[in-house]
């Protein structure tokens, strides 16, 4: 499992971060999001286990350790066993 990645916009879609793929894509090609510290602006990255993610969710910057690759969008529930969310440094 751990060799499996998932494209960075399919993965905020999977897990509910953002509403639709596209949104996804904005949000990444706008630099707003950051993959292990980095700003990453391609929404193609590959998320893998154990990456941790920075990214604005409404008013609030949310930041998530990677924990699986979810294989489709469930409900909340479902989604939310693919991250841990963490503290802000």
């Amino acid at each position: 499992m751990h060799d499996e990645a998932l494209r960075l916009d399919t993965w905020l879609w999977h897990t509910r971060f953002c509403k639709t793929r596209t949104d996804a894509q904005k949000l990444v090609e706008g630099g707003r999001v950051r993959v292990d510290e980095r700003i990453v602006t391609k929404a193609h990255l590959q998320v893998r286990t154990g990456m941790v993610l920075t990214l604005p969710q409404g008013r609030d910057i949310k930041v998530v350790r990677v924990l699986a690759m979810p294989k489709r969008r469930g409900p909340y529930a479902e989604a939310r066993e693919h991250y841990q969310e963490l503290p802000l440094a």
